[in-house]
């Protein structure tokens, strides 16, 4: 079945996902077999995601194909070091009082717009776009005194800017668009995708102008972004402004997931406009003026699989700017795939018969594909880990760079709850909830893998190869970080699993659980009225049955533990390094937009430096660790629509 055909309402699991969705009905023989699950069916209706056993073996050498894959997707696992060990630049020409660079000074190249084609014309007025990648639009919102909310230092040093010009007066006016910096060449970004599983054809930046690129004295290129900055072409029937609420939670995540050591565009600023915008956050017919801002968005690209989707989807005279597209991506941001050599040997069998080779060395398309596959694989697991839900999980909303991007309805898990969904949209379905996100993910990647195939720039073989190393890609990141999270020396499917089903029976906080997990003693010889003490803060209000569960699961869990030969003093350590102590609930981020909307900034900087070190104790900040208190669970506050 072709992959463009294949768009059901709600996502299937892994197995059925890559059947269904294979190019070929011949090439079953390719498909991984799955032989586990992540969570106990007794958990719901939900699908889950299960392990895969790949089939697959080097060609051209005798090592094992693990081994051979990891000059091609190293940089999946480098991705998240490389954008949090970028350092302040002492060099340049324009270096301020500390060596950083001041605005004007920042070296703009803006190549997406000299290499890729573009619209003729540069109105805001809403269209579709045709034959481009782009349109030049400058940002429009009304702008009335600004004022500067926050700012992240670890993003000014990625482009080397003076931290004084923070401080310089007109810095809200440049970061609300008010103002153009001298070299910038602002656009909004044209592209498509799968909205719920239904083709939703031209889409696009509807309120995120793109201010150009920057380059850094590393050679690093960082693409900033207005988000809230006004309409665009693909605004439709909105205003393409943001309100400070939905600004607060975008501009707080991005830097908590980047500290966290997840992969994400990063927020180097977010400034207040001055204005009022309308917005009826519930749906409901009672619209009301909320302030407007707008974040500065960071990231190497905002390119996505819906870039390549809507031009696949126009048929063959576009098919040629998926190709400008994907040579433009490699060259910038996958120079190494660019570089590869027939001598790195990256040839796989995905079958029996003589044709059954995907020869990557051979396709720098395919081993580009692979690489996205690999690096979302990754994304998604260690979401997991966190127990992060994206509420909005459409193509549109997939960096080709395995980001997390675009942070509309978002949320963190409190009580453990495999079907938590944080978009009131998707209540309904729970397409995007949490147990089915990576499922989704592999969905995601059969609808790219399509706009490739349409393209001609990868075959059949090729883009079932990429579907299948998503699978165990994931399996392998997930299991390897359970493993860590529990502190134990090998992942145990039975323990993880039973682990699980007690912590949602038992509604348990995911974060406050695993981080409490660490205080466990290897002891097997402990008495068993004793064993639950160590966990009395996380385990509330369970009766006599649900003791003897979690004194059981213990039991066992402490055998592992003494097996492994780490001293309970070194397994702490190890574990809290991998186990976050604060997580931005959602009732954190709705007091911090509470102060900042009657003018109050100091809840929003407050959290910024908590989620800056997610995983230290931080003393004296121990009441951002509490259960979420009972008026977080009104309405707005942990289930929030799109509506910004």
């Amino acid at each position: 079945m072709l992959l463009s055909h294949f768009s059901p309402k709600s996502p299937l699991s892994l197995r059925s996902l890559i059947s269904s969705s294979s190019i070929s009905s011949s090439s079953s023989s390719i498909l991984p077999r799955p032989n586990s699950r992540l969570y106990p069916s007794s958990l719901g209706k939900s699908h889950f995601p299960p392990s895969f056993a790949c089939r697959r073996c080097c060609v051209s050498s005798c090592s094992s194909d693990r081994v051979s894959m990891e000059s091609a997707t190293s940089s999946v696992d480098a991705v998240t070091a490389d954008f949090k060990n970028q350092s302040l630049s002492a060099e340049g020409n324009g270096a301020g009082k500390t060596g950083g660079l001041r605005l004007e000074d920042l070296n703009w190249d803006n190549s997406f717009v000299k290499i890729l084609p573009g619209d003729p014309r540069s109105d805001p007025l809403p269209r579709q776009v045709y034959h481009a990648c782009y349109t030049k639009v400058s940002p429009s919102a009304e702008v009335e005194n600004p004022q500067l909310v926050a700012w992240s230092e670890s993003v000014a040093r990625l482009l080397d800017l003076e931290l004084e010009e923070f401080e310089r007066p007109d810095f809200p006016l440049y970061f609300s668009g008010a103002s153009l910096m001298a070299g910038s060449v602002p656009y909004a970004q044209n592209y498509g995708g799968h909205q719920f599983g239904s083709w939703a054809g031209q889409l696009g930046d509807g309120r995120a102008i793109t201010l150009g690129e920057v380059l850094n004295s590393k050679s690093e290129r960082w693409e900033l972004q207005l988000k809230g900055a006004g309409k665009t072409p693909y605004s439709r029937f909105a205003d393409g402004l943001a309100v400070l609420r939905s600004s607060v939670r975008e501009f707080l995540c991005s830097e908590a997931m980047h500290h966290l050591g997840i992969p994400t565009t990063r927020a180097l600023s977010l400034v207040t406009t001055g204005k009022f915008v309308t917005r009826d956050m519930f749906y409901d017919g009672n619209p009301k003026d909320e302030p407007g801002a707008i974040v500065c968005r960071v990231a190497p690209s905002f390119l996505r699989f819906g870039s390549y989707q809507l031009h696949a989807s126009r048929g063959k005279e576009d098919l040629e700017i998926v190709r400008a597209l994907a040579d433009y991506a490699i060259k910038h941001n996958f120079p190494h795939i660019e570089n590869m050599t027939q001598s790195e040997s990256l040839s796989f069998t995905t079958g029996e018969d003589e044709d059954s080779v995907v020869d990557l060395t051979a396709n720098k398309y395919a081993a580009w594909a692979v690489e996205i596959s690999e690096r979302s694989a990754s994304l998604f697991a260690r979401w997991q880990g966190v127990g992060f839900t994206h509420g909005v999980l459409n193509t549109d909303n997939m960096s080709i760079l395995g980001l997390t991007i675009d942070y509309g309805p978002f949320g963190f898990l409190d009580a453990f709850d495999p079907s938590f969904t944080p978009n009131t949209t998707d209540l309904p379905g729970r397409r995007y909830c949490f147990a089915n996100q990576p499922d989704v993910g592999l969905w995601n990647i059969a609808q790219f893998g399509a706009a490739l195939s349409a393209a001609g720039l990868i075959n059949e073989k090729e883009a079932n190869y990429a579907m299948e190393r998503y699978g165990t890609k994931f399996m392998d990141e997930y299991q390897a970080i359970m493993t860590r999270k529990l502190g134990i020396p090998k992942y145990n499917k039975q323990l993880i699993g039973k682990l699980l089903n007690n912590m949602a029976v038992d509604k348990v906080d995911y974060t406050n659980f695993f981080r409490t997990l660490s205080n466990l003693k290897a002891d097997p010889n402990l008495p068993e009225d004793e064993l639950l003490v160590p966990l009395k803060s996380v385990l509330l209000d369970i009766g006599k049955e649900r003791k003897e569960a979690w004194t059981t699961w213990v039991q066992s869990y402490i055998q592992e533990l003494a097996a492994s030969g780490i001293s309970d003093e070194e397994r702490k350590v190890q574990m809290n390094s991998v186990n976050p102590k604060y997580i931005l609930r959602n009732y954190l981020c709705q007091t911090a937009i509470d102060a900042a909307e009657v003018g109050d900034y100091s809840e929003v900087r407050r959290l910024l430096k908590l989620v800056e070190r997610p995983y230290d104790e931080q003393p004296g900040m121990e009441k951002y660790a509490r259960l979420p208190p009972a008026w977080a669970y009104r309405p707005g506050v942990c289930m929030l629509s799109c509506s910004s």
